[in-house]
């Protein structure tokens, strides 16, 4: 047999990027309903429970994201990642990550009572445990379902997963809507998220049993016990990034108290919307792919793709940051309830800190492919600890939520330092990514001085003059490298519409190899 041809090859690379765009357009679109739905919603419940209550709830989900990493133990990226190389192998990975999984929510749910215990204790209010004990129920539920979805994702099977996504989350909005409304307050909230999550789990194994795949328990415990061997850098890492996110509402309830927590927790539904949608669906997509070019020792188009990731995640954030940092208080007065008007001191720093974390969720994902879980797991604890030093200091010293902001915002830029001084790869060239940094940041330069200039006549103006001169500033100035415009014409070309788009926009793509 004759080894492929270069033609073959970049026919090969043309099928998998067209691919990928297909998946993150997919997926886009699915973050742009369901998480545009929920987004909307946390607004509207911020405005129908009281600032104590909202500050509960907070509080509530916060416990559950930090313990939600033990039950899922990165055993799904794991599986992704082998289930994408061997597909014969699905059953079994089934069968191994229910088995692992139902068992780590034991864990889980012992540390999560434990934790509601001391934030109810500190914050001298016991609605605080009982909700959180009935909360965790949700936790062995939701792993059901994402063990189902991690599946579809393996075998690139993203419509599904979104369709799945947007309708449960519709259910699941609609059904907490009628329990608030119909006055049965938190219990209720919570009693109709599990109902919506016991759907969601149906309806994704569901899938599954339709084609005729089943868990194949027989030979499960080679492969359980490789998944948790693997994957328990990943649960530390991703505990790790969780009280990273989590810590500041925890602590702030725990100290200042729920009110103050509520404020951080609606700039966090923001900076949580933009990162689902631009970062977390993005690099969800193409993790498959790039787990198969460096399995197959495609380095270059490995690094290739690392590269264009980060500098989209840099080029689409940063002009969110600049909004957000110059006209937060007029976007907090127009669309939050006038008692969440502090929330303007907040949302700025929390964008900064959505930009750096988009950029080092890429090379955080690069570092697992590359099979360097336990390096990544030590950039993580020590920005974690950094983190929670400062928050102590900032907010016993301060007494203000933005305290808490900054610390983790200092935390995420030494995470992100430390990852780039280790990443290497072939492929990715740091005077290229840094030169392409560079470009980007002159022209949010450029994009402040037309904010500033026409915002001081009227806020609106400024902010959507300044969003035009960024996007001209991109499509016409050398910001972008040619095949960055191929890598996102792709992407465009794949998304809904894209037929109507290259009617209109045409290009004709060299893959580089």
């Amino acid at each position: 047999m004759q080894p492929p041809s270069l033609d073959d090859n970049i026919t090969t690379h043309a099928r998998d990027m067209q691919r990928a765009a297909r998946n993150i357009s997919v997926l886009m679109l699915a973050s742009i309903v369901s998480k545009g739905v929920i987004f909307i919603w946390q607004i509207v419940l911020s405005g129908l429970l009281s600032e104590v209550d909202y500050g509960v709830y907070s509080t509530v989900v916060a416990l559950g994201a930090v313990a939600a990493p033990i039950v899922n133990f990165g055993i799904g990226l794991i599986a992704i990642r082998e289930v994408s190389r061997k597909p014969q192998m699905i059953g079994r990975y089934w069968a191994a990550m229910l088995y692992t999984q139902t068992a780590l929510f034991g864990v889980a749910y012992i540390g999560l009572v434990i934790g509601g215990l001391f934030v109810s204790q500190s914050a001298s209010n016991p609605d605080i445990l009982a909700l959180t004990a009935i909360a965790g129920i949700s936790l062995l539920i939701d792993v059901i379902g994402s063990i189902s979805n991690d599946l579809l994702i393996a075998q690139e099977r993203m419509t599904i997963t979104a369709g799945v996504e947007i309708g449960t989350m519709l259910l699941r909005v609609a059904l907490v809507a009628l329990a608030v409304l119909a006055g049965w307050g938190l219990i209720g909230l919570y009693a109709m998220t599990i109902a919506s999550g016991i759907v969601r789990a149906a309806v994704l194994s569901g899938v599954h049993l339709r084609d005729g795949l089943r868990p194949q328990w027989s030979s499960d415990r080679t492969i359980a016990w490789g998944l948790l061997v693997n994957g328990w850098p990943l649960a530390i890492n991703a505990i790790i990034a969780q009280v990273y996110d989590q810590s500041d509402k925890i602590m702030t309830t725990s100290i200042i108290g729920e009110v103050f927590t509520g404020y951080l927790n609606l700039a966090y539904t923001i900076k949580l919307g933009i990162t689902e949608l631009l970062s977390t669906t993005v690099v969800m997509a193409t993790y498959p792919i790039m787990s198969r070019y460096h399995e197959e020792g495609d380095g270059r188009m490995f690094g290739f793709m690392v590269e264009k990731l980060a500098r989209f995640m840099l080029l689409v954030s940063l002009p969110l940051a600049l909004v957000f940092t110059i006209f937060a208080e007029p976007i907090v007065d127009q669309f939050l309830a006038e008692k969440y008007a502090p929330v303007a001191g907040i949302l700025p720093i929390y964008l900064w800190y959505t930009v750096v974390s988009m950029i080092g969720a890429i090379f955080a994902r690069a570092l697992l492919i590359q099979n360097k879980q336990r390096t990544a797991l030590a950039i993580r604890v020590a920005g974690l600890m950094l983190n929670l030093v400062l928050n102590a200091i900032l907010l016993f010293g301060l007494r203000d939520p933005r305290g808490v902001v900054i610390a983790t915002l200092s935390a995420e830029l030494l995470s992100l330092f430390l990852m780039m001084q280790i990443f290497r790869a072939p492929g990715f060239d740091w005077g290229t990514t840094l030169s392409g940094a560079l470009r980007i940041f002159a022209l949010g330069a450029a994009t402040v001085i037309v904010m500033l200039l026409i915002g001081s006549l009227n806020p609106w103006l400024g902010l959507i003059a300044g969003l035009l001169a960024y996007a001209a500033g991109v499509l016409l100035l050398p910001v972008l490298h040619s095949d960055d415009w191929d890598l996102l014409y792709r992407v465009v070309a794949a998304m809904p519409g894209g037929a109507i788009i290259r009617r209109y926009w045409q290009r004709d793509i060299q893959i580089t190899t």
